[in-house]
């Protein structure tokens, strides 16, 4: 049974709000590892530049995502879901790890983006 307009409105603006939420948290992370490796020692450079350029590529990827949502284009759902599928299985094994300060946001921020981007698009 297919959403009513109203829902699927809600949806959508829904994963464009959460999509951008989740560039913005990759964009800081990224400010933060720049801000590490300039005040600490890193000791495996290559390793630490594939974090952050992985962190900033994650982040314009989810920005683009988020504007397929915004103009109601089919592009952005797929990666949208890809992506916040991956970090509910990635927050499975931070749990199993009990980095549960971790684990438990991203698992609910990737649950809640994931359910929106699935349900934010139609033809």
């Amino acid at each position: 049974m297919p959403l009513s307009d109203s829902r699927y409105h809600l949806a959508r603006t829904w994963a464009v709000r959460l999509l951008r939420l989740e560039t913005l948290i990759l964009v800081a992370i990224a400010a933060y590892m720049v801000y590490r490796g300039v005040t600490d020692t890193v000791h495996d450079l290559g390793a630490y530049a594939g974090v952050i350029i992985f962190a900033l590529l994650g982040a314009v990827g989810l920005f683009v995502a988020s504007r397929g949502f915004q103009q109601g284009k089919a592009y952005g759902r797929a990666p949208a879901v890809l992506a916040n599928g991956i970090a509910m299985g990635v927050s499975y094994f931070m749990l199993s790890g009990s980095f549960y300060v971790g684990a438990i946001p991203l698992f609910i921020l990737g649950a809640l983006t994931f359910t929106a981007s699935l349900f934010g698009y139609r033809e």
